[in-house]
């Protein structure tokens, strides 16, 4: 029988496959068969179309957002440029002219 990787991020011993995915029943994570170490060991975020993101790469907003504390609106096709990659539920932080330094959430971006 063949013996399946722990859980990279809880250590899980309780993994299955499902076709080239490794799921773990513990902590929800998901990961890719030949998914390289680098990659789960390091923070991934991947945009709204499932790009994968990186520090310094430029987004585009698509969908208007609220700004919170503010009667502004930040609107859809906004270009953000040199974004920051951190940990958290809002996971990009960026500068973006006209309204100041800002934590944007992943899943409201794409990749330019």
């Amino acid at each position: 029988m063949q013996s399946l990787p722990h859980c990279p991020k809880c250590s899980s011993e309780f993994t299955w496959q499902e076709g080239e995915q490794f799921n773990c029943p513990e902590c929800g994570h998901e990961w890719a068969a030949n998914a390289t170490a680098a990659e789960d060991e390091g923070l991934v975020v991947r945009d709204a179309n499932g790009n994968l993101l990186a520090d310094g790469d430029a987004v585009t907003v698509i969908k208007d957002l609220k700004v919170k504390g503010s009667s502004s609106t930040l609107k859809i096709g906004t270009k953000v440029k040199s974004i920051r990659l951190v940990e958290g539920d809002h996971n990009i932080d960026c500068k973006i002219d006209g309204f100041g330094p800002m934590k944007l959430k992943s899943e409201f971006v794409k990749k330019n």
